[in-house]
């Protein structure tokens, strides 16, 4: 994993600023979320990923391939809260008290 991490850097780095424009951004879209029935469903996804990851059942290139596309998908996530949360910051402070 360190090595993935050191090798990756720049699109570590790239996935985070991503998710924090990504963040930034939809705080201000008022649209349709996901119903709660895919949210499970990609909940479950998610962490049979993970666990598939952490048994190691995917051998060789592709579970390379797998831990790297879940490390790129947790810098995305962690830049999407900051960057939502900065924006709630900024906005909030910006109006008046009622």
């Amino acid at each position: 994993m360190p090595y993935l991490v050191s090798f990756h850097m720049g699109w570590l780095i790239g996935s985070l600023l991503l998710g924090f424009c990504m963040g930034w951004i939809s705080v201000v879209q008022r649209g349709n979320g996901t119903s709660k029935v895919t949210a499970r469903w990609l909940a479950v996804l998610v962490a049979g990923l993970v666990a598939a990851s952490f048994a190691h059942v995917v051998p060789g290139r592709f579970g390379y391939w797998l831990d790297l596309g879940l490390v790129m998908f947790a810098c995305y996530l962690v830049g999407c809260t900051i960057g939502a949360w900065l924006r709630y910051w900024v906005v909030s402070r910006s109006q008046p008290a009622a």
